[in-house]
């Protein structure tokens, strides 16, 4: 009984506790993945080259829209995510039972045209892989396109989920090396500071028309439809169901609110390292570029004319990164929409699942990934594809996000889970930004 009473002690009650601790945030930490993968492939190469723009055309003029956009994605994000968790199905499979037939076939067309647009992007992806690799003296661009292609390809369709998560987990350290490249550069905080809190406003056409590229690459319809998707997968990897995705509303109370603190702290760590990401781009490319007036079209162009002005080092980490972008962002473009459609045809979809009981999701994915890869070995612009691409998503994010809102707020679908008075502020805030913003890029000819 003594020998009870010494291990029952103030000491080995606070072990027991940093034990318990300790082992809680590797379950979070092993937990997230959903909301870090969407938030770095939202840096993909064609944003990364849409904020190197924005630094070296406007200095720190833009560096404001970092910290504006980080609440609002952040909302969209996880209001997508909590639609997961409470229903334990993607946005396509709620459309089905939500929506009469008319609206399903509006969506079902506008998402036929997103799996289109998001071709063009997996296209322009690749080219600036091919690009990148080339910069790093590994080969003739067009080859590596090919290759990152014909590799991402074959590892959607024959990798488990688990792997193709894991992959991307890790190819989200890529990032990283934007923020490094701060380390190579003498910046000017106090004038940082003043962008990033202070917006400075131009009455310009090219002005208005880099905001609204700046919102679309950050708010893109694909991520909507990704972050859903990657949260249900992660649901059947949970051991509860059998390879069934058991939504928290079926889970004890316990349970289900640890899952949805774990889910939220992945959908804000992923969005926080985009923005991050984003504001070391604008900074980077303003301190290096803005006075020397490259025209930046593209993220190679940028990590080209970075080499005589910030050095060779910085050069091939900015190459790094959007290479390893480019590698991230292939499958979460392929496999968004796809997996969205497949839903809405009430078909299995999935990564997790073998291509031969989701042969339509596989079927679409590979319309992406190897039309994709196919549209590089022609002699195509990829930033015409780019134009069609933003065109595309900026016309398509307002009504998507309706879409989200909408299911998001019902009780029905929703259960208790439903938005509360915060979300939907910041959603329909987002909204309207994002209703404004196709209006813009209309009457401006923003693409």
């Amino acid at each position: 009984m003594g020998h009870s009473l010494r291990m029952a002690s103030p000491r080995a009650e606070g072990i027991k506790q940093r034990k318990g601790a300790r082992s809680r945030w590797r379950r979070r930490l092993t937990a997230m993945g959903p909301g870090l993968v969407t938030g770095a492939s939202d840096d993909d190469p064609s944003g990364i080259a849409t904020y190197a723009q924005a630094g070296a055309q406007y200095h720190f003029g833009l560096l404001w829209l970092a910290l504006i956009s980080f609440p609002l994605m952040f909302a969209v994000q996880e209001i997508c995510d909590r639609t997961a968790l409470s229903t334990g199905r993607n946005l396509g499979e709620i459309v089905v039972d939500r929506f009469d037939r008319t609206w399903r076939v509006i969506l079902g067309a506008m998402l036929v045209l997103l799996i289109g647009a998001n071709a063009f992007n997996i296209a322009a992806d690749l080219v600036a892989v091919g690009a990148g690799m080339h910069l790093l003296h590994a080969g003739p661009p067009a080859l590596w396109a090919a290759v990152a292609g014909l590799s991402i390809s074959l590892l959607v369709v024959l990798g488990s989920f688990e792997v193709v998560a894991r992959v991307c987990k890790f190819l989200c350290l890529a990032l990283l090396a934007y923020v490094a490249v701060l380390f190579f550069l003498h910046i000017g905080w106090a004038d940082v500071i003043a962008g990033l809190l202070v917006p400075h406003v131009q009455a310009t056409r090219a002005y208005v028309a880099l905001v609204v590229a700046v919102l679309g690459t950050t708010i893109s319809p694909y991520l909507f439809f990704w972050q859903s998707e990657h949260r249900v997968e992660q649901l059947r990897e949970d051991p509860i169901g059998g390879k069934r995705a058991v939504p928290i509303t079926r889970r004890p109370a316990a349970q289900a609110r640890e899952k949805q603190r774990e889910s939220r702290l992945d959908v804000f760590s992923g969005m926080a390292l985009s923005q991050v990401v984003m504001f070391a781009i604008i900074v980077t490319t303003a301190v290096a570029l803005h006075r020397s007036g490259v025209t930046v079209t593209s993220a190679a162009q940028a990590a080209s004319a970075l080499r005589p002005v910030a050095g060779s080092a910085s050069a091939t980490l900015f190459a790094l990164g959007f290479v390893g972008a480019g590698f991230l962002a292939v499958p979460v473009l392929a496999g968004s929409a796809s997996g969205a459609l497949a839903g809405m045809l009430r078909q299995q979809w999935g990564y997790s699942r073998q291509p031969r009981h989701a042969a339509v999701f596989y079927g679409l994915v590979a319309l992406g990934t190897v039309g994709g890869t196919a549209l590089t070995t022609l002699s195509v612009n990829p930033i015409a594809l780019l134009v069609v691409a933003a065109l595309v998503n900026g016309l398509a994010a307002a009504p998507f996000l309706v879409l989200v809102m909408v299911i998001s707020r019902d009780r029905d679908i929703m259960g208790p889970y439903a938005n509360g008075r915060w979300a939907n502020a910041f959603g329909w805030l987002t909204v309207a930004i994002m209703t404004v913003s196709a209006l813009l890029l209309v009457v401006t000819g923003a693409t």
